[in-house]
């Protein structure tokens, strides 16, 4: 715990205190049942609450359901927090947990139309009847599962070849394809298995949001002056690296498709192919290690030379 960085530390610990709050709280001494207070109820419920789309997140329902949210979050969390930095890596999950909380606000209220719920008074649950106001607040969403999810995404965006063993599967698969199966999984489970009492479409949201703002960064969305935006990514400067349209690129992509010996450099001379993918592999070698030791040791223990590298 003690090299773990801040952010993912204190979310593991505020999760866990959530948890045994709300076991505490359903004592037959206090009996409150603090899922119905701190959970995300559908917003045309009277129960609903605006800070419930925040809190939501630190409940969960189950001892499994915190256990596999934060073991991902440990798994994970650290080391993106590691790359992103903490104050970044916290703003992406918070915002990817409040966008799985607008999603599944979004699915619950098409369901709530396309089912014309407003016109009746009285809902059947199980051959019983009961008011409509009581059936909409039985709609609560607990769980971190949105921002995990969100995490899981970055994870494969910044590391997409990273190998990963993932049981029960007999060989290592590169975390791209992990976070691809595991949208896909998601995608088919909200379609396939409605009603199963897994929100599937705010998984899918977090990981949505987490998407368009990995992508608003890398596009120079959010920078502190001059400096890299502090997510840093192999790919950012092979796709032109600043912000709007790279000439360097659609040049490159257009130029040399009818020239493949002829490859374009930073500097906007020409170099032969063989010459041009020796040079690109040791640049990738070199920044692999770099980024390696960014996920091992974190970027403040770099070197100059090394953030310079990285930079560039």
């Amino acid at each position: 715990m003690n090299n773990m960085p801040p952010v993912t530390k204190n979310l593991l610990i505020i999760n866990v205190l959530f948890f045994a709050a709300r076991w505490a709280a359903a004592l037959p001494a206090y009996n409150i049942d603090l899922d119905d207070v701190l959970g995300l109820h559908f917003f045309l419920a009277s129960h609903f609450y605006f800070y419930q789309i925040f809190t939501y997140m630190f409940m969960h329902g189950s001892f499994s359901h915190l256990f596999f949210n934060m073991f991902a979050v440990w798994m994970f969390g650290r080391i993106m927090e590691q790359t992103m930095g903490s104050k970044r890596f916290l703003l992406y999950y918070l915002t990817c947990g409040l966008g799985a909380g607008l999603m599944q606000e979004l699915v619950q209220y098409g369901n709530y139309w396309i089912e014309g719920m407003a016109q009746y008074d009285m809902a059947n649950i199980g051959g019983v009847q009961v008011p409509m106001d009581e059936f909409l607040n039985r709609w609560t969403t607990v769980g971190a599962s949105g921002a995990v999810y969100g995490i899981l995404l970055s994870f494969g965006m910044t590391f997409p070849n990273e190998r990963m063993f993932i049981f029960p599967l007999p060989v290592p698969i590169k975390a791209k394809y992990f976070v691809v199966g595991y949208a896909v999984i998601e995608l088919m489970a909200a379609f396939g298995r409605p009603g199963d009492g897994v929100a599937h479409f705010a998984h899918l949201g977090g990981m949505l949001v987490g998407l368009l703002l990995l992508l608003y960064w890398r596009n120079g969305g959010g920078r502190n002056g001059r400096g890299h935006n502090n997510y840093y990514d192999r790919d950012y400067y092979d796709r032109g690296g600043r912000d709007g349209f790279s000439f360097r690129q659609w040049f490159s992509k257009k130029f040399t498709k009818k020239n493949p010996d002829i490859k374009v450099t930073w500097g906007g001379k020409y170099e032969k192919d063989f010459a041009y993918r020796q040079r690109k592999k040791e640049e990738e070698a070199e920044l692999d290690r770099i980024l390696d030791k960014v996920k091992k040791s974190g970027y403040a223990n770099l070197t100059e030379e090394e953030k310079r590298k990285l930079f560039r």
